[in-house]
């Protein structure tokens, strides 16, 4: 069998089964972390530009927004997608270098609303679309990252494989949906290598692509079975030769929706270890900015490359920025959303620390990337003494995973604003029993 029947065979047998409490609780999980991540990035551009453009497409329809409007289910699924993916506190898949929730909730979301299915019915669409797209993401590797957002690429395959188990495809048209989403897969690393709106579109993008897929190969449509794996294919176009082998080995053993990184900081990820590092240091030993004579970040090269803006002038590319991260978390305590309003950017005492901070790259920690997201830091002060840490994962990470505590914390702090207190207390509340919701 082709890869994609490969997976289309592993959804189609995983219905039979059933969803361990662990990975349940786990999916439970994502589904929080995705909609306090949508909720404040649905008030903002580029989503509401979105509901101007799509105006025909919004109001009506048997699907819905996160805001409760209405929509068509290729709407949804793309307003949603952006949205969970504008103010970047959405989940990651370490390995695949590929934030999962973005687009293959959003996708899940908008068919289950419309097939009016189970809380349980769309968790398990959730999980399938977690377990195929992180697969093909770490099969795609570091080489497909170097020009490619993977939320955008490895985002389609998450989204068709949740949208077809939602529309419960037997396995050959289940494998033509995912075949078929191959062709759709897109999002360049230059889109946010300047200030743009581009990079959550990719999401948004992936999420309607993969609902388009599967909406169409329940009626029939076929794609190119060896999309991934043949000569001409996703593999050897967008990588340098995948272990698609590798990718299914463990299929239905080992879920990888049990390791997401869920995010503590509100910008992007690779700009976490040298967050966590940084304040560790500062909290160890009581230092103060105007203390700091020059801070060495040594990291893995991709972080720079992705997160390496020397003078970020907006919210956007201030998210993409280890040096502006850190001096502002060594300055207010923390990298929330307030760190990219007006007042917060332009502040002296975080301008006049980004001058004395050094990025370079550590080729230990560069090699065991992705899997490993490290930093070292070296913090020489004043007074003459100099600190140093190695920072060897993020808080987040399956290794440092946040509490369900902290979890809810992080919703309520970007839900709120959005909704109120009352109303988010009452949608957490049934986001925590949604495998036990008749319909969403």
């Amino acid at each position: 069998m082709t890869i994609v029947e490969q997976f289309a065979g592993f959804a189609v047998g995983y219905r039979a089964a059933p969803m361990s409490a662990e990975v349940t609780h786990h999916a439970q999980r994502a589904v929080i972390d995705w909609y306090a991540a949508a909720l404040p990035g649905a008030v903002l551009p580029p989503a509401t530009s979105l509901q101007q453009a799509l105006a025909d497409e919004v109001g009506h329809g048997r699907a819905r927004l996160v805001s409760g409007t209405p929509a068509t289910i290729r709407a949804a699924a793309l307003i949603n997608g952006t949205a969970a993916h504008i103010v970047e506190v959405d989940d990651i898949f370490r390995e695949a270098i590929y934030h999962p929730g973005a687009p293959t909730i959003a996708a899940a979301l908008a068919l289950a609303q419309a097939r009016k299915v189970s809380g349980a019915d769309f968790l398990r669409a959730v999980v399938v679309g977690y377990e195929v797209s992180t697969r093909i993401g770490a099969a795609m590797g570091r080489a497909h990252y170097r020009y490619w957002h993977n939320t955008g690429t490895i985002g389609c395959f998450g989204a068709a494989a949740a949208a077809a188990e939602i529309l419960q495809l037997d396995a050959d048209r289940f494998a033509h949906a995912l075949a078929t989403v191959a062709t759709f897969a897109a999002g360049l690393q230059q889109a946010f290598r300047m200030d743009s709106m581009s990079k959550p579109l990719h999401a948004g993008r992936a999420a309607e692509a993969g609902v388009t897929a599967a909406l169409a190969a329940a009626e029939g449509v076929t794609g190119s079975l060896d999309i991934l794996e043949g000569d001409s294919g996703l593999g050897r176009a967008m990588s340098d030769g995948p272990d698609w082998r590798q990718a299914v080995a463990t299929l239905g053993r080992d879920f990888h929706i049990t390791r997401i990184t869920f995010k503590n900081h509100a910008c992007c990820g690779h700009t976490f270890a040298p967050i966590d590092g940084a304040l560790a240091l500062q909290a160890q030993h009581g230092v103060r900015p105007d203390d700091i004579e020059r801070i060495d970040i040594l990291t893995y090269r991709a972080a720079l490359e992705v997160a390496g803006y020397e003078h970020p002038a907006t919210p956007a590319e201030a998210r993409f920025s280890v040096k502006y991260a850190v001096a502002s978390a060594l300055c207010h305590g923390s990298v929330r959303l307030a760190a990219f309003e007006p007042a917060r950017l332009a502040d002296p005492a975080t301008r006049a620390l980004m001058t004395r901070i050094v990025l370079g790259v550590d080729p230990e920690l560069d090699g065991a990337f992705p899997g490993r997201r490290a930093a070292r830091i070296r913090m020489q002060l004043r007074d003459g003494r100099v600190l140093t840490l190695l920072q060897p994962t993020r808080k987040g990470d399956p290794e440092q995973p946040l509490t369900d505590d902290e979890l809810a914390q992080k919703f309520d702090e970007l839900a709120v604003p959005v909704l109120g207190q009352a109303a988010a207390d009452a949608l957490l509340g049934r986001l925590r029993q949604i495998d036990r919701l008749d319909t969403l």
